[in-house]
């Protein structure tokens, strides 16, 4: 795994922009208005974990712990993350996930060069269309916070249907860099996947 370290934006810390307006093709919008501070209010968001360790238990799994924990902090409905080990039950997870119609799927983990590192390559057939530009400030801001190893993080953006579909890196310091990106433009780009006007 690979991936950015240094401080983003905190867990409770709240989104610019406006309230989510679409929906997946497969699903319907959660019930209730947003809420004040929380921008991804109505959003259904499901986190996989991708790692063999974490999946065996020699360590928590923290990067899907901080990324559900933030998801909810900004008004999203999401379950505790999925973990599972590098390899076929990667594909497996992603696409389970996408059969319960999320707004947005995020992955953390198996983004780097290592023999085991998949995630890329389990989630690009998935994919209808890439968004370059996202997976590429999320490199450039573990640079900038002083990690140049973020740019091995070989970690895709894109649509699956009308599914945000992100891969992080596994650490916590690369989750947060990404979560600092995020935080920008998230709310854009989900009501654009759900066929909100630019």
């Amino acid at each position: 795994m690979s991936g950015g370290a240094g401080d983003g934006a905190p867990p409770g810390s709240p989104l610019g922009g406006s309230p989510l307006g679409g929906s997946p093709r497969e699903a319907t919008p959660l019930e209730g208005t947003p809420r004040a501070g929380m921008p991804l209010a109505g959003t259904r968001a499901v986190v996989v974990t991708c790692s063999t360790r974490a999946a065996a238990g020699v360590y928590p799994d923290r990067g899907g712990a901080l990324l559900v924990e933030t998801l909810r902090a900004w008004g999203a409905d999401v379950p505790e993350a999925t973990v599972v080990p590098d390899g076929p039950a990667v594909a497996e997870a992603l696409a389970a996930a996408l059969e319960t119609g999320p707004h947005l799927l995020v992955t953390t983990g198996g983004t780097g060069l290592t023999p085991t590192d998949g995630t890329p390559e389990a989630t690009r057939p998935l994919l209808d269309k890439e968004v370059p530009g996202l997976a590429e400030a999320i490199r450039a801001r573990g640079v900038a916070n002083g990690i140049p190893t973020a740019v091995l993080s070989r970690g895709l953006a894109g649509l699956a249907g009308a599914t945000l579909v992100l891969n992080l890196p596994g650490s916590t310091g690369g989750v947060r860099d990404a979560l600092s990106v995020l935080a920008e433009v998230l709310p854009h780009a989900l009501s654009q996947a759900g066929g909100g006007d630019h």
